[in-house]
């Protein structure tokens, strides 16, 4: 939100990329990473790993670790298991520095 008039301007962080990226399909990855556009406040963000589609089951939590990097604008899930074919998703939530929650999903394919 910015003020008209005033120089100050506070931003919402967004995410600006993935990887892997939003919809993709292809090998099961090690790790997951989420870059935001602003410095987030690790205390209050995490994100849920979510195997959505897979044959005969409905939705599964996947365990993975959660933890940021020398960058504090990323966020890194690891799974605690390399991932199986099908569906997932990343629900996400970050917190920057103006302390407003903004939440999202990422969704992409393990061949």
């Amino acid at each position: 939100a910015c003020l008209v008039g005033s120089e100050m301007c506070i931003r919402d962080s967004s995410l600006v990329d993935s990887n892997p990226k939003d919809n993709s399909e292809g090998a099961a990855p090690a790790k997951i990473e989420l870059r935001f556009s602003e410095t987030l406040t690790k205390q209050f963000s995490g994100a849920n790993l979510i195997m959505a589609e897979m044959p005969g089951m409905g939705a599964m939590k996947i365990a993975a670790k959660i933890a940021g990097t020398d960058d504090p604008k990323v966020m890194v899930l690891t799974p605690n298991q390399p991932l199986t074919p099908g569906k997932y998703n990343v629900e996400w939530r970050a917190v920057s520095t103006d302390t407003h929650p903004i939440t999202g999903k990422i969704t992409f394919t393990v061949k």
